[in-house]
């Protein structure tokens, strides 16, 4: 994190410093995990302090700066994300945020109340919205959240990316092509909470013909265990087998406990077993049926949850 202002220092450290909150944001939606957004912000504000004094002062204004480098540096990490997931064992799925969750991705100081180190919930982060983002090219994805997210000018956006102007409202106008396909249907977020809530009763009490009620019949499942715990490797398909699995995952632990928290801004269900988070789930639905659930269970995208 970048130095607070003192006696005799330069006021733009100031500003420098504010700046962490919205590259933080900028970060997750770009690469849809905590860690990597933290990454994104330390190299940016390497890369600004190993800059000689003299050219620090001819950027008229760092802030854009600070967006631009890194902007670039998630698009170099998105290209190279897409050969590491390869290898990565079954699904990955981006790493859920917590209501009022700080910005920290091994859950140290998670007491304090640093506006600084919050993410800003909204649509743009619902898990919806993020896998579909992980579906496109890295550049319509860097043009889609730069524009459509955070209001920057397709002519920065054009200088960030070292293209035409055209080209990126291209690429922006492609990502929002599939997130507005995907959000034909949707429901409204009081819809939504008593669908979850349905959900979540009736995995507690094991009633499979309520469960599979609330399911479209197209409904998929995905689980990301990263490995490190049992999850399915691909994603189930179909209401009867979704169901089934939900249920047989409860059964399988006597102590779970279910609750209904906000999942990245979204009614989603935490899983917890002796007060520690076992999984978090975050739900799509749509005419008043669950048609896509997202099941993180990997140890290491849980942290906040266990704050």
């Amino acid at each position: 994190m970048p130095p607070t202002t003192g006696p005799g220092q330069d006021p733009t450290l100031g500003s420098l410093r504010t700046e962490r909150r919205r590259l933080l944001n900028l970060g997750y939606r770009m690469l849809g995990s905590v860690q990597d957004a933290e990454d994104v912000v330390q190299e940016t504000y390497a890369r600004w302090y190993a800059l000689p004094e003299e050219k620090q002062r001819e950027i008229d204004v760092p802030p854009a700066w600070l967006t631009r480098v890194a902007s670039r540096i998630c698009l170099d990490q998105l290209a190279s994300a897409r050969v590491r997931r390869e290898r990565y064992t079954g699904e990955w799925l981006p790493e859920p945020v917590p209501h009022g969750a700080t910005w920290t991705s091994t859950g140290e100081d998670a007491g304090r109340d640093d506006p600084a180190d919050r993410i800003t919930l909204d649509e743009s982060v619902s898990m919806g919205m993020l896998v579909v983002l992980d579906s496109v090219t890295p550049a319509e994805r860097v043009a889609f959240v730069l524009h459509d997210v955070f209001g920057m000018p397709f002519t920065e956006i054009a200088e960030t990316m070292g293209r035409s102007s055209a080209a990126c409202r291209q690429l922006a106008a492609s990502a929002r092509r599939r997130l507005t396909d995907r959000q034909a249907g949707g429901s409204t977020p009081q819809e939504h909470r008593q669908v979850v809530s349905a959900f979540r009763e009736a995995c507690e009490t094991g009633d499979l013909d309520a469960l599979v009620a609330l399911l479209d019949p197209a409904v998929e499942s995905r689980s990301d265990g990263g490995g490190k715990v049992r999850a399915a490797l691909r994603p189930i398909v179909g209401r009867d087998k979704v169901a089934r699995l939900f249920l047989g995952l409860m059964r399988r632990e006597p102590d779970v406990e279910l609750t209904e928290e906000d999942v990245n801004g979204t009614p989603g269900v935490v899983v917890r077993i002796d007060g520690t988070t076992f999984a978090v789930l975050a739900a799509d639905v749509h005419d008043g049926l669950i048609t896509d659930l997202w099941l993180m269970v990997n140890p290491d995208k849980l942290h906040a949850w266990n704050t």
